[in-house]
């Protein structure tokens, strides 16, 4: 239901506001990590009776305006404010989709083109959906038919690949996070989630911040068993043809140790069999 996660979702973040980050003066006998509700309700300009029951799910109508001005009470980022209406149920859910997910053919034959540029195509649960031949050169542990989230906790040789683990652990849960609340119905969706909850106590801790974020540009320090240390520049974009998949695009700096280590790559997979250049992971 919409209310008690939108409960869980406003204790969570005034958890991760101290009063110096909003201006608030501190005090020594706080019983509480982050802000007290009384004082999200004051940042707010709400009372805190109406604060608590929308913590404790009793009122079940907030409106625009006072999700806008928790936004604000709470710091949050664009994606933070976005998970903040979908748990409030004030956005539509999707429709329902099918339960087998299958990566657009051309998008894919665009991929095949860049030839030094790994690409990943995710579906609605972080499934590996696709992968272009240097995409999966480059991710060994993300061939197709794999799932991003359960391999990030439960593949013991991701932890060595990433330079950060702890970082990236963390930013896949919240990716995840920000997923499942645009389709908190989603079968695929709840059995990664409870897949990974079940086997992992480190996946279980960060699923409980309720961080929720998108992925966006960043910079991934690789550590690849072949070709040693890449430093990767990703963007992530909607595939608007499958709502729901997203297409990861990693490129390197020209000129740099990493550029050239990924022409080596590629060529590497290039003398590999057909079968093991199947961009679904299908064996021909």
């Amino acid at each position: 239901m919409a209310i008690p996660r939108l409960g869980d979702y406003l204790r969570s973040r005034r958890a991760q506001v101290t009063p110096r980050d909003v201006g608030l003066p501190e005090d020594g006998q706080r019983r509480v990590p982050g802000l007290r509700r009384e004082e999200v309700a004051l940042l707010a300009r709400i009372s805190v009776d109406y604060y608590l029951r929308l913590e404790q799910g009793r009122e079940r109508r907030p409106s625009p305006q006072v999700l806008e001005a928790l936004s604000d009470a709470l710091l949050l980022d664009d994606d933070g404010r976005l998970h903040l209406y979908r748990v409030a149920g004030m956005t539509p859910l999707p429709r329902r989709e099918s339960r087998v997910e299958r990566a657009d053919p051309q998008l894919l034959s665009l991929a095949e083109l860049w030839d030094r540029t790994p690409a990943l195509i995710l579906g609605r649960a972080y499934d590996v959906l696709a992968a272009n031949t240097l995409g999966r050169a480059v991710f060994g542990h993300l061939q197709p038919g794999t799932n991003l989230l359960l391999a990030m906790f439960l593949d013991p040789s991701v932890r060595s690949f990433y330079g950060d683990w702890a970082t990236a652990a963390a930013n896949v849960v919240a990716g995840f996070h920000f997923l499942e609340g645009a389709r908190p119905h989603d079968p695929r969706i709840q059995e990664v989630l409870r897949t990974a909850a079940k086997e992992s106590r480190e996946f279980a801790d960060l699923w409980r911040r309720r961080d929720a974020r998108g992925k966006s540009a960043a910079a991934k320090l690789l550590h690849h068993p072949d070709v040693g240390e890449l430093t990767l520049r990703m963007q992530t974009f909607d595939v608007r043809s499958a709502p729901g998949q997203q297409l990861i695009v990693y490129h390197a700096q020209e000129g740099t140790r990493t550029a050239d280590a990924l022409r080596l790559l590629g060529s590497l997979a290039a003398t590999r069999p057909d079968h093991e250049n199947d961009p679904h992971g299908r064996t021909r």
